[in-house]
């Protein structure tokens, strides 16, 4: 199994040392913290270190050069380093420790790497060409989706002979069971890599085509969900308004309607692609519960209008939705009833976020963001920064702070990290191009890269599993922990 991850909790069990206590805020952490909860003399440092050399020395006499059965790829959008630390600390805190010296379940894994996030035109690329590069093993322009750079922004012409498939579309021709689950609209950038070919990541549904755009032949990400995501097994998120018409009542919300103005009913034109018997259709956490994985073979989820709420506000939702958990859970025991195995892509979205002169302060800021905003209002009014003594800095509405005033954070453009475990691993090892991981995916699996394959040894229980974890640099507004 390949896993690509950036969620710092995502199973409901503790069997990767997960909960599924997921996007509240996690970078606030007081600078203000207790004492150590052991020794850390001399002898500490060096017994830790000389375990942590022994494992090491292990590991090159048993790498897992197996091929990987299913692929399980996480990728968190805003789980970036600083994210990664905030969450770490939290977690220790949490359990009643200082927090620094906690290690998260992935960072027990074998090998690490880093990953160059920028896209072809832009040092700081866009969450479309990332995705485009992750999924699809080429760096595209900023913006694109599915597209090699011939692609350009908003010009449907250069869109023509440039698409590039995902490692999903792949390993259906393989023969493998296939799906995605996200907290974005599922026809959102990150999402929409795995299945569509467009100019720009902002064409969601026929009515976002400009019109002499659309006269040459380019169509919505909506409709190549059943044109090309037809072939997906699982698909579960949000984005119900990019499915539907203008004509078509939502039914959540009864007072809005779709956005398409095709009048074309995506929803379902994917349904009538499978096995009525042995599919469904849900909306809403009741009818999710519901569904029985043993006799259900493909699953259509759509659980809110556009994005899916936060965790923390996730109760607040009447007609409820999933948690990133339950859907992960409720896809992989559908998909993995296919004896050639399965790739599932999970993608949480709004990872980062809401992430000293007598004063406690946060110890991990973002270099811009609304925070900035009150920051440059406190320095106005009073001479200097926010006091945060008596602020709820855990609270859910607490704005991390940030050194540049914005309404909203920006994506950034430093390397992020890769973790990973199981066959091919080792693979991961250095500082890479960011599309390298898709190609590492196709090889580990055999899904094109087959000359090793005959090869590779029979897969042991555990052999064909390989986690990967990825740690995005997108930022946003709150994160996961």
């Amino acid at each position: 199994m390949i896993t690509l991850l950036a969620v710092t909790r995502i199973f409901p069990t503790t069997s990767m040392g997960l909960t599924t206590r997921l996007l509240v805020p996690v970078a606030c952490v007081l600078f203000l913290v207790g004492g150590r909860v052991q020794s850390q003399d001399a002898k500490f440092w060096n017994d830790q270190a000389k375990q942590t050399l022994q494992n090491a020395l292990n590991r090159e006499r048993t790498l897992n050069k197996n091929v990987a059965k299913n692929v399980v790829f996480f990728l968190g959008d805003g789980m970036g380093m600083s994210t990664v630390t905030a969450a770490r600390i939290m977690k220790g805190q949490n359990m009643g420790n200082p927090g620094e010296e906690t290690v998260l379940k992935w960072e027990e894994f074998p090998s690490v790497a880093l990953s160059k996030t920028y896209s072809v035109d832009k040092q700081v690329g866009s969450s479309g060409s990332s995705a485009t590069a992750c999924f699809c093993g080429v760096k595209a322009n900023d913006n694109m989706l599915g597209l090699d750079s011939r692609g350009r922004y908003g010009d449907c012409a250069s869109s023509i002979g440039a698409a590039v498939d995902s490692f999903l579309i792949l390993a259906h021709r393989a023969g493998k069971s296939t799906g995605f689950a996200t907290t974005s609209r599922v026809t959102h950038a990150t999402p929409a890599a795995l299945y569509a070919h467009a100019p720009s990541r902002d064409w969601e549904n026929d009515g976002d085509i400009p019109t002499e755009e659309a006269a040459k032949g380019c169509t919505d990400i909506g409709a190549q969900l059943v044109e090309n995501g037809h072939v997906f097994d699982v698909v579960l998120g949000g984005g119900r308004r990019e499915l539907t018409g203008t004509n078509q009542t939502d039914p959540e919300y009864p007072d809005e309607v779709g956005h398409r103005t095709d009048g074309r009913n995506i929803i379902e034109e994917w349904l009538s692609k499978k096995a009525a018997n042995r599919t469904k259709y849900v909306w809403n956490l009741d009818a999710f519960s519901s569904v029985d994985p043993a006799e259900t073979d493909a699953l259509l989820g759509l659980f809110e209008r556009g994005h899916m709420h936060f965790e923390a506000d996730r109760a607040d939702d009447e007609a409820g939705e999933p948690s990133i958990a339950e859907m992960t859970a409720k896809a992989i025991k559908i998909l993995q009833k296919d004896p050639d195995g399965y790739f599932l892509v999970v993608e949480g979205l709004y990872n980062d976020g809401e992430g000293s002169d007598g004063m406690p302060y946060t110890t991990l800021n973002y270099a811009d963001g609304p925070g900035g905003e009150i920051e440059r209002d406190s320095y106005n009014a009073v001479g200097s920064r926010r006091n945060l003594t008596n602020v709820n800095t855990g609270g859910i509405d607490f704005k991390q702070s940030a050194i540049v005033p914005r309404e909203d954070e920006s994506h950034a453009g430093e390397d992020v990290a890769i973790y990973a475990n199981g066959p091919m691993a080792h693979l991961f090892h250095g500082v890479h191009e960011q599309n390298y991981m898709a190609h590492v995916v196709r090889y580990a699996a055999c899904l094109d890269y087959k000359e090793h394959c005959q090869m590779s040894s029979a897969p042991s229980r555990d052999g064909f599993n390989l986690w990967l974890i990825l740690v995005t640099v997108f930022l946003s507004v709150r994160f996961w922990i």
